[in-house]
């Protein structure tokens, strides 16, 4: 076996019942080539909306990648960076987002690793319904998309996530995602066209391309998105209010209304996943990703190095006090010291450590553990409401 580098993910440990690349996603869609200028299971990397213009994409010929990249700038500053990747209308998320023959792979190599998130919408490809409420096709890409940004994490030290569109939504009951296990996948329903197959990619992505990582999507602090009209199926948001409920109870990602609040909110960035795995929600998918990215950095000028062991082999003191200072230095100079975890009372958010009985000498592994601290995030708040009444004579 190849000296190599192995970080595995920890769960349970909540006990819950220059340039940022942080924000730098990938929108594949479907589309139709436009002559000399855009080609189709090609990467085109933007900065503005107005660039798109220069691949010669218009309203007319390709509506909804056109719609996509115009509500991404208008929810991200002009100057982030968004990778468009078009692809043949009649190809299946299934099909883009298998790990051995999609187009996807292609894209997440060719980008070295670079891409944090990827957003997959459809375009003319008509939605084929099941009792799941949805396109038959999202739901067997699903396990695809998962299997990928596992293969990317572990293949490729590049760990990402991925959401899906909710194509052919019309309202009713759909399958629950609190019983599956695809922590690094989520499924947005909600668009700014009444009545749409797909949904908005690009509002949700051009937020989160704007928030750090530790941001949930649906902060109400943060402001209302910045479309003036958002519908569940063929109704306004504002007269879906149960399908909202309904689609966030079953896993779903959706725009939503707050009374007294001018404007469309996100109801929160929850992954089709169980409620109680530690990586279910985009926020903590984020932060983890990040400290992946900046562990694997920090321990790969590490390899191979000399070792100074005791006489059975054990690593000597000073090497795992410098190792366990070098990993917490690392994450606290690049997360907590911005804000993107939570810091103890001496501006650590973060603790490494490793066990000092470990034969090294026999093994060559060196096995570290690294535990990052996230913010908790007010889900839901109750207030106990009364009057305040002195008795007389009191």
């Amino acid at each position: 076996m190849l000296p190599r580098i192995k970080i595995q993910f920890l769960n349970g440990q909540l006990g819950t019942v220059g340039e940022s690349p942080d924000g730098l996603f990938a929108l594949v869609c479907g589309a139709a080539a436009v002559a000399k200028t855009l080609e189709l299971d090609k990467a085109y990397t933007l900065h503005s909306f107005d660039e798109l213009a220069k691949l010669g994409v218009t309203p007319e010929n390709n509506p909804r990648l056109h719609k996509h990249v115009k509500e991404f700038y208008a929810e991200a500053e002009e100057g982030t960076k968004l990778i468009i990747f078009p692809v043949d209308k009649t190809k299946t998320f299934t099909e883009l987002l298998d790990k051995d023959t999609g187009l996807v792979k292609e894209l997440v190599t060719a980008q070295n690793g670079a891409l944090r998130g990827i957003f997959v919408a459809g375009d003319g490809r008509e939605a084929t319904l099941t009792t799941n409420g949805l396109d038959d096709d999202l739901l067997t890409a699903l396990p695809k998309a998962q299997q990928l940004a596992e293969w990317a994490t572990t293949q490729l030290y590049a760990p990402l996530f991925i959401v899906i569109e909710g194509r052919g939504y019309k309202g009713g009951a759909v399958k629950d995602l609190h019983g599956e296990a695809y922590n690094r996948v989520g499924i947005l329903i909600g668009d700014t066209v009444k009545a749409s197959e797909g949904a908005a990619v690009g509002v949700m992505a051009g937020r989160l391309a704007s928030i750090p990582v530790q941001r949930n999507i649906g902060r109400v602090k943060d402001g209302a998105l910045k479309p003036i009209a958002m519908y569940i199926g063929d109704k306004p948001v504002e007269e879906n209010a149960s399908a909202v409920s309904d689609l966030y109870d079953a896993g779903y990602i959706t725009p939503r209304k707050y009374v007294g609040k001018a404007g469309y909110f996100f109801t929160d960035d929850r992954l089709a996943c169980v409620p109680t795995d530690d990586y279910a929600h985009i926020t903590a998918r984020r932060t983890i990703d990040k400290a992946y990215r900046i562990a694997y950095a920090a321990l790969l000028d590490l390899m191979l190095d000399e070792l100074p062991v005791n006489e059975d082999g054990t690593l000597q003191h000073g090497i795992i006090v410098a190792w366990q200072q070098m990993m917490e230095n690392a994450v606290n100079r690049a997360m907590t010291a911005q804000g993107e975890l939570s810091a103890d009372a001496d501006g650590a958010g973060c603790k490494a450590y490793i066990d000092p009985k470990q034969n090294v000498l026999a093994t060559s592994k060196v096995e570290l553990t690294l535990k990052v601290r996230p913010f908790g995030y007010a889900r839901y708040v109750d207030v106990k409401l009364g009057f305040q009444v002195e008795t007389a004579g009191k």
